[in-house]
């Protein structure tokens, strides 16, 4: 556990704020929208809101729960099973590889939040010296013999290509060419919504929003639709990138984690889905006036939000205001989320060498690491190519790495480190009723059967349907293939090698045996709460058996063989003294203090169906089988 206090949220609304931030953020107004387009609009909607109940809102509860309960950051929080350690580092990868490229999509906001201080917005029109001939707004008519008006001269020669060439949009080509919790948690609905609004009044708005809401369902055969809608989950709810873990870990022990598992993923979908609305209303209103079919208004891709949104805010009045309170929105819904993620890379390592960062000038010198590291990281991102790769690192870190985490995840905690254990613990910090019960049974079973099937299913047929990365039109070369799946690699190689690493260090025949106990160090990180099998009663009788008895020494007389004694339930092997010859399961009191486990006064208490009396008052118990470690710890009585 850690040395010093750590630190907590100073209330559970400024919790529940925070994941929401960090889970309502650019991957809602920005990622989603453009999976929803590249996916046939309404054809994504049905696995997105599949996969959320299948998937999503079961591994969200799984991390906010493991998170509190150990308070430990993703990569220490697996002394729960060394073995899989490796999750905690792929977890902190995925995380520093997210928040290069979420840096980027951060300076487009600002780049677009600066762009926008002016009397006019550079792509309200096509009458900029950078626009191309191909550029269309509403005052140009390609079926007249000059669209130009003179303007233009150069392009009356490619005037046939042009009028049977796919038009721009002033927005599209702008986007080519490059050119405090409480305030952030509400501010972009109001945004949201006026921009929904100006939408929907826009011509052609009603044919966008039938294509998001009409699913095509040829597309709901391809494995690819699902696995982005499974992939989007994780992205939109943040889970299994340590972010949740992370921030959960500074909850108080007994936040009702339960509520905010509930309550925040389907804020978080909702806002995704009304996002949508604003981005299709505005696609319908451009494939309109370009006079093209919806599926061929824009090219896909991570950069369709900063061509559809800045399209809706030039059509408004007074649309610099407008625009910079848009970009100003995008930019703190970013930050917000670029924070946290920062902040589990961050967590992951300190926790990991508490002692080490012990020291505040190391921590600040570490952190400020961090963020210079990535700067120069995320810098080849903003050059000509930038976007290409970007969308490369989209495409590869937020496929199969999440999609595998999560599997690995629900392996190492639900079957190896134990359901009922999980659950037991689960139930030390909200309780036991009959609300929490009718949820363990929804749990139970996305978590033992549903979840991990489903993620196995999305696994497989990725894989058999993966086909070359592209952006647009554009295929990636092999070598950019190449890169791509060195990013899949980089944090998945750990989870192997941090496992056979373990099986060479312990061998694997103890490792298999070990696997399945948690370190000595696990558990609710504050004495309070360490509670049942946690408590350090129960931990020294555990480490301090000894002789034949099993029974635990007193601590206070080491040269003497004195034992504590006790009141606890065991299993009697005196066959002669037992109903039937058969061994019975009793509660006894037990003094012992002759060596060699020599009870001298013991009394056998009725516990189910029989009550046996010793024969002799010094009757040995040799080592007796302890049963139900909870109840030994509540029944131990010391004197």
């Amino acid at each position: 556990m850690p040395e010093t206090a750590r630190a907590a949220w100073s209330n559970q609304i400024e919790f529940v704020l925070t994941l929401i931030g960090y889970a309502v953020g650019l991957g809602n107004v920005w990622r989603f929208p453009y999976l929803a387009y590249k996916n046939g609009g309404g054809a994504f909607l049905i696995p997105y809101f599949v996969c959320l109940v299948l998937i999503g809102i079961p591994l969200f509860f799984l991390e906010l729960s493991f998170g509190q309960f150990a308070s430990l950051g993703p990569i220490r929080i697996w002394v729960v099973n060394p073995a899989f350690k490796g999750l905690g580092f792929a977890m902190t990868i995925i995380s520093a590889l997210i928040a290069l490229y979420y840096n980027v999509v951060i300076a487009w906001c600002l780049y677009y939040l600066f762009a926008s201080m002016t009397s006019y917005l550079p792509w309200q029109d096509c009458e900029n010296e950078w626009n191309s001939c191909k550029c269309i707004d509403k005052t140009r008519n390609f079926s007249s013999p000059d669209p130009w008006n003179g303007k233009r001269p150069e392009c009356l020669s490619q005037l046939a290509e042009i009028v049977n060439a796919t038009k721009r949009t002033p927005s599209s080509e702008y986007f080519t060419v490059g050119k405090v919790v409480y305030f952030t948690a509400i501010f972009p609905y109001i945004l949201l919504t006026v921009l929904l609004v100006r939408g929907l009044t826009l011509s052609g708005s009603h044919e966008g929003v039938m294509y998001y809401l009409t699913p095509d369902w040829d597309k709901l055969t391809k494995a690819s639709v699902w696995s982005d809608a499974a992939v989007q989950i994780f992205y939109s709810l943040s889970a299994c990138s340590g972010g949740l873990i992370a921030m959960a870990s500074y909850n108080k022990f007994n936040n009702n984690v339960l509520r905010d598992s509930l309550v925040v993923p389907f804020i978080n979908c909702l806002t995704s889905f009304y996002a949508g609305f604003v981005i299709f209303s505005v696609l319908g209103f451009m494939a309109d006036y370009k006079g093209v079919a919806m599926d061929n208004v824009v090219k896909g891709g991570p950069g369709l939000t900063f061509v559809v949104y800045p399209e809706a805010l030039a059509q408004m009045q007074v649309a610099p205001l407008w625009a910079i309170l848009f970009f100003f929105m995008m930019a703190t819904l970013g930050f917000s989320s670029q924070f946290s993620i920062t902040e589990t890379v961050i967590t992951g390592i300190v926790d990991e060498f508490p002692h080490f960062f012990k020291n505040k000038k190391r921590l600040i010198l570490f952190r400020a690491g961090i963020c210079g590291t990535a700067f120069l990281l995320g810098l080849p991102m903003t050059c000509r190519g930038g976007e290409y790769t970007l969308n490369l690192m989209d495409t590869f870190v937020g496929g199969f790495p999440l999609l595998f985490v999560g599997l690995f995840e629900i392996i190492a905690i639900i079957y190896i480190y134990g359901f009922f254990r999980f659950k037991r613990d689960i139930e030390m910090m909200l309780g036991s009723n009959i609300v929490i019960n009718i949820f363990f049974g929804y749990f139970a079973t996305m978590w033992l059967l549903i979840s991990p099937l489903a993620l196995l299913a999305v696994i497989i047929f990725k894989a058999i349907q993966t086909k070359p990365a592209t952006d647009g039109s554009y295929v990636y070369p092999d070598y950019g293939q190449a890169l791509g799946w060195l990013m899949v690699l980089a944090p998945l190689i750990w989870i192997p090698v941090i496992f056979f690493f373990e099986a060479f260090r312990n061998g694997l025949g103890k490792l298999l045996i070990k696997i399945t106990s948690p370190e000595k160090n696990w558990g609710p990180a504050l004495p309070e709460n360490q509670m049942g099998r946690y408590s350090e009663q129960n931990k020294a009788r555990s480490e301090m058996k000894n002789g034949t008895n099993g029974y635990i020494k007193s601590q206070s007389q080491p040269p003497m063989e004195k034992y504590t004694a006790f009141q606890t339930t065991v299993v009697t092997p005196n066959m002669e003294i037992t109903p039937n010859g058969k061994p019975v399961q009793h509660t006894v009191k037990i003094d012992h203090e002759e060596q060699n486990g020599q009870a001298r006064d013991k009394e056998v208490v009725e516990n189910g169906t029989s009550t046996v009396d010793p024969q002799e008052p010094n009757a040995q118990f040799s080592n007796p089988t302890f049963e139900n470690d909870e109840a030994q710890v509540t029944n131990t009585v010391q004197y």
